[in-house]
């Protein structure tokens, strides 16, 4: 097996032309393109198309590279091994998050990770679309949600709380929900495709039903549309202490009801070995979402 040449598909796969792969692997340009021709011909098939301007993926390549990079994955864990405890992390991490959570939250984390674990590199995937996460040859995802049974593994990393907010001015023209139906009378701001808000009545979980005449696909929107006086959100309250310190947002409770809190999970693959990058990230997302000035409104998990 040509662990180079994996690793120089993998490298063009992330965007990378055969120049950028090979600068980043210390190898001659000429060789990185002898090695993908070589795995081509190996595989009877063409991985890459090539043209003057870029390179891209063949359909056969997109089939490929999950396996690609399972097998470097279990190839770095085999070596991770026999190496000796302290020696840090090290190898590719790809994680993916959030766009809102990556961008406020992980990317500093990743920072600190990096400076501590210098041998160690990370591809961050911001997305707030659901991915396959094996099929993407993801090691972590970071989640917020009440999570389904599935074959993957998780660990919860900390509680998620959600507020009711609008702002001032909003309050100030429509009045402040006092109880669950008062929500049925005001303008609500949600994810586009959604239909309820989930809540808890004491030991019951009930289902509110959304009126409203603005949704997004991103909590980002939902933000802005709440900030400027549109209606009232339902959003994780490490997302929006910013605007409610500058008096831009207001929180407020209902009587009878609370919003349903959520997760912060860290989610790999069960069908890899548990490779320390992954094992020590896990244990760094943990503990400095415990003592995060961006999320010290977070109970412990």
């Amino acid at each position: 097996m040509d662990w180079m040449a994996l690793t120089v598909f993998s490298e063009i796969a992330d965007g990378s032309s055969l120049a950028k792969a090979a600068e980043k692997l210390r190898i001659p340009p000429m060789s990185a393109t002898r090695r993908l021709s070589a795995l081509e011909q190996d595989l009877g098939v063409r991985l890459v198309y090539r043209t003057t301007r870029a390179l891209s993926l063949s359909p056969e390549g997109q089939a490929f590279l999950p396996h690609a990079r399972r097998l470097l994955s279990e190839r770095e864990a085999a070596y991770a091994s026999v190496r000796r405890d302290g020696e840090g992390a090290f190898g590719l991490l790809r994680v993916t998050a959030s766009i809102a959570f990556g961008r406020k939250v992980v990317t500093p984390i990743i920072v600190r990770f990096m400076e501590d674990n210098p041998a160690v590199r990370v591809d961050l995937l911001m997305t707030d679309s659901v991915i396959d996460i094996v099929g993407e040859g993801i090691d972590v995802a970071v989640r917020i949600a009440n999570l389904a049974d599935s074959g993957l593994m998780a660990k919860r990393l900390a509680a998620n709380p959600r507020l009711m907010l609008a702002s001032p001015a909003y309050l100030q023209r429509h009045g402040t929900p006092k109880t669950l139906a008062d929500l049925q009378g005001h303008e609500c701001l949600y994810l586009s495709g959604s239909t309820h808000w989930a809540f808890e009545t004491g030991n019951q979980q009930q289902r509110s039903k959304l009126s409203g005449r603005f949704s997004a696909n991103s909590i980002e929107g939902l933000l802005q549309a709440c900030v400027a006086g549109l209606g009232i959100a339902n959003l994780s309250s490490w997302f929006v202490q910013e605007e409610i310190k500058r008096g831009e947002l207001q929180s407020f409770t209902l009587e009878d009801a609370i919003p349903q809190p959520l997760g912060i999970w860290a989610v790999y693959p069960s069908n890899r070995m548990l490779h320390p990058k992954v094992r020590l990230f896990v244990d760094t997302l943990a503990a400095d979402l415990q003592h995060s000035p961006v999320v010290t409104s977070l109970a412990s998990g």
